[in-house]
């Protein structure tokens, strides 16, 4: 599949070809202006291919009935737009008569937001935003994207697409972010596909693809995307912290295996360096 704007010679996707089964975690990373947003956005069916088709099951996109297949993708962009509705209509994106509450429920407490609805005088009923109510709420950045992922956990279709959905949050965020998105993967066996600058959330995927200017450049297992550190660099990318740590010890000449992602991981493979250089020390000795 490749895509160019209209009345532009340039191509912002060029040649894609991925497969994405029912119920995986798919990370999407790449600097910015790699494409990624763009394919999220012909994924979801808001533009057309230039070249090429969009199967789903086999069948061409374009012969889906738009709703149907709209149903299909709960989104998460970067901007949330609010409405001066309540909580939970805001979630629900529905009237109150017609939004299943203790659902609703579920999402905000699920998304991380249940603290700030707690916090509120008339709870996930509160009005946001000051336009009908002067007692209206602002939500914070982080809590607009928390508010995001709740519509989205609401929704309960079989596939989540979420772009940098931790952009504005702090690391604690992010984290309680990462496990509903987890949890929703493995747990309701929701199909995810993430796109985030942030390395480390991109660990518990099942597969990750590197994108750079419009094509993917590599892809494979995090452990297998992450074991290619020279390459990433050269693509402007970041690597996990405790890859970058083994890599920076292997150079200094500390026996470290290529694609180490977790702590544990790295304490083992340091632990099993100190043991070789001890033997090593106790052979050379007199």
């Amino acid at each position: 599949m490749s895509f160019k704007y209209p009345k532009s010679d340039n191509y912002v996707l060029c040649n894609l070809n991925l497969t994405i089964s029912s119920g995986e975690k798919l990370a999407v990373v790449g600097i910015n202006g790699a494409g990624k947003s763009t394919m999220i956005k012909l994924l979801l069916g808001l533009y057309e291919p230039t070249q090429g088709v969009i199967l789903l099951n086999g069948v061409d996109i374009k012969k889906y009935d738009r709703t149907s297949y709209y149903n299909i993708f709960a989104p998460v962009f970067q901007e949330i737009p609010i409405f001066a509705f309540p909580l939970i209509e805001n979630v629900s994106m529905n009237t109150l008569d017609n939004t299943d509450i203790k659902r609703a429920e579920y999402a905000v407490g699920l998304s991380g937001l249940s603290n700030k609805a707690d916090s509120l005088k008339k709870g996930i009923f509160t009005e946001l935003l000051k336009v009908i109510s002067d007692d209206g709420v602002e939500l914070s950045g982080g809590e607009n994207q928390k508010l995001g992922l709740a519509r989205a956990v609401y929704k309960n279709a079989p596939v989540i697409v979420l772009d940098e959905p931790t952009a504005m949050l702090d690391p604690n965020g992010r984290k309680e972010v990462i496990a509903t998105i987890t949890k929703l993967n493995k747990e309701e066996h929701v199909t995810v596909i993430l796109i985030t600058h942030y390395m480390d959330e991109v660990i518990g995927a099942d597969k990750v693809f590197v994108m750079d200017e419009g094509k993917v450049v590599l892809s494979g297992t995090p452990r297998e995307v992450f074991s290619k550190v020279e390459h990433l660099k050269a693509l402007r990318l970041d690597v996990p912290h405790t890859t970058e740590l083994a890599f920076e010890l292997e150079k200094a000449g500390i026996p470290m295996k290529r694609g180490i992602l977790t702590i544990e991981e790295f304490t083992q493979e340091l632990i099993k360096a100190a043991k070789r250089s001890h033997i090593d020390r106790r052979s050379t000795s007199c």
